[in-house]
C-alpha cells in the first residue's frame, strides 16, 4: 500500500503552522522542501505546490500581534503577505533553475464547470513547460468568510489533487497523524498508520480547527481524504518538520497516516459532487423516484425554486442529490409544474 514507485504527479500542500515561525516563512524549511521536490524531479516526477502562510506573513508584517478576525483586514494582511511567500518559492527553486508559476483560487472558480476546466488546462501547461506550480486561495478578494471554503488549504489542496488525476497527495501540518482519539485530550491515545474507509467514529474523533493562523484542524483533513478517495488519489497526512519527509514517504517509509481510495469516480462526477450547490431544486416524490431510476427530471415535477442560479449551474434536488440544471433559476420558475 505504501508503494509509490509508479506515483508520477504529486501535490505536496504546506500548512501555516509547518511553513513559518513566529508569523514569518522559515526560510530554511523552504529550502528543505525545494531541495527534495527538485531530486525527486530527477525520477520524473511531477510536482504542485498547495501553500498557505499568506495572511500570517502579512499579519506579522503589519506588525498585528493577534490573528485578525475583521475579513478586511485578513483580505489586506493576504494581499501584503502572498507576494513575500511566493518571492520565498521563487528564490528556494531558483538555486535549481527552476521556475515558479503563482495561481491564487477562490471557491467561485472550482464552483463553474467552465473555469474549473480552464484550471486544469493552466496546471497542465505549466508542468509541460517544466514550471512548478504553487496554488493558494485568493484571499484577498474571497467573497465568501476567508478560509470557511477550503480549511486552510486541505480542501483546495485535494480538489487541485482530483481535478489533475495526482497519484498522491501529500499534506504536510504540525498534525503527525491521523489517531485513535484527541491526543490532546487522552496521552493513551494511538496514531493509525492505514485508513481504508472515513467512518462516523474517524470523523467524531476528529477534533477542532487548528490555532492562530491555521484555520485547518484535523477535520479538514479527513474531509481532503474523502475527496481524494474518489478520485483513487492516495493521502498521506504526516508532520511536515519530519527529516526528509516526501523522499521518505515516495520511499515507502510508514511515516503519518495513508489513506486509502474508493473506487475512483469520473472527473465529472467528482466536480458535481464537490461543488457547492447554486440553488435548490424541489420536487415531488415522483419525480424523486424517477431521478433515483436515471431519468431526467420534467417541469412538472418541480414543486418550487431556490436561490439563483444559471442553465449548467450544479443544484440541489431535495437535499438529497446534486444535478447539472439545463436551465436557469428564472426559466425554471415559468415552467413549475407544466408538462
Amino acid at each position: 500500500m505504501r508503494d509509490f514507485s509508479k506515483a508520477k504527479r504529486i501535490v505536496v500542500k504546506i500548512g501555516t503552522n509547518t511553513l513559518t515561525r513566529d508569523g514569518h516563512v522559515d526560510r530554511d524549511y523552504v529550502d528543505t522542501i525545494s531541495d527534495q521536490i527538485c531530486d525527486l524531479r530527477q525520477n520524473g516526477m511531477q510536482f504542485v505546490l498547495v501553500t498557505s502562510g499568506a495572511i500570517g506573513m502579512g499579519a506579522s508584517q503589519l506588525a498585528l500581534s493577534e490573528n485578525p478576525s475583521d475579513i478586511k483586514l485578513r483580505q489586506a494582511c493576504a494581499a501584503v503577505g502572498q507576494p513575500q511567500l511566493m518571492a520565498e518559492y521563487k528564490r528556494a527553486f531558483a538555486r535549481f533553475e527552476i521556475t515558479v508559476g503563482q495561481v491564487l483560487l477562490t471557491a467561485e472558480v472550482l464552483d463553474h464547470r467552465k473555469t474549473y476546466l480552464n484550471l486544469r488546462n493552466a496546471i497542465e501547461a505549466l508542468l509541460h513547460l517544466n514550471v512548478i506550480p504553487v496554488l493558494n486561495e485568493n484571499d484577498c478578494v474571497s467573497t465568501d468568510e476567508i478560509r470557511s471554503a477550503f480549511g486552510d488549504n486541505d480542501k483546495l489542496s485535494a480538489l487541485v489533487a482530483s481535478k489533475i488525476d495526482a497519484d498522491l497527495l501529500i499534506l504536510l501540518s504540525d498534525i503527525d497523524a491521523l489517531y485513535n482519539r484527541d491526543p490532546r485530550q487522552d496521552p493513551t491515545a494511538q496514531p493509525i498508520e492505514t485508513v481504508t474507509k472515513v467512518t462516523e467514529s474517524i470523523i467524531e474523533n476528529a477534533g477542532s480547527k487548528g490555532s492562530r493562523f491555521s484555520t485547518g484542524g484535523m477535520k479538514t483533513k479527513i474531509e481532503a481524504a474523502k475527496i481524494t478517495s474518489h478520485a483513487g488519489c492516495r493521502m498521506v497526512l504526516a508532520n511536515g518538520r519530519t527529516g526528509n519527509v516526501i523522499k521518505r514517504i515516495l520511499a515507502g517509509e510508514t511515516i503519518g497516516t495513508l489513506f486509502i481510495p474508493k473506487q475512483r469516480m469520473s472527473n465529472r462526477s467528482r466536480w458535481i459532487l464537490h461543488s457547492h450547490p447554486a440553488g435548490v431544486i424541489h420536487v415531488d416524490e415522483g419525480a424523486l423516484e424517477a431521478i433515483k431510476k436515471r431519468k431526467s427530471l420534467l417541469p412538472s415535477g418541480i414543486v418550487s425554486i431556490e436561490g439563483s442560479f444559471e442553465a449548467g449551474a450544479v443544484v440541489l434536488i431535495n437535499s438529497k442529490a446534486k444535478a447539472v440544471t439545463g436551465l436557469g433559476s428564472v426559466q425554471l420558475k415559468t415552467l413549475i409544474g407544466k408538462h
